[in-house]
């Protein structure tokens, strides 16, 4: 079975950066897109940002030209840049990656999706 691992949150106050990163725990599985997730308390989970094995990338509009993604294929893993930080990007961030059929659209597709344990960012004012 893979897992995935997240690093990297924390405390940060507005204005500041900081990075995630997530790894599968075999880096010989082929994934097919893989992304992070948010949620914050009282809402439902969102996607933040998703790549896909070819690069081709997605935002959530509230992250755009703030959150960067990348993904190094050959170890499975996949980083979250995070700059210009808001308080509402509070919340506990999620990593997921598409284990289903070869796939190239940078979506996380629920039946064959698998998640990391989160972790939380907290943005201070």
């Amino acid at each position: 079975q893979v897992h995935l691992v997240e690093s990297g949150g924390g405390l940060v106050p507005a204005g500041g950066s900081l990075t995630l990163s997530c790894a599968a725990s075999r880096s010989s599985l082929s994934l097919n897109a893989m992304g992070w997730y948010r949620q914050a308390p009282g809402k439902q989970r969102e996607l933040v940002a998703a790549i896909t094995s070819g690069g081709v990338t997605d935002y959530a509009d509230s992250v755009r030209d703030r959150f960067t993604i990348s993904r190094d294929n050959a170890k499975n893993s996949v980083s979250l840049q995070m700059s210009s930080l808001r308080p509402e990007d509070t919340a506990v961030y999620y990593c997921a990656a598409d284990t289903g059929e070869p796939w190239t659209l940078a979506v996380i597709r629920p039946w064959s999706a698998i998640w990391g344990q989160g972790t939380q960012v907290t943005v201070s004012s």
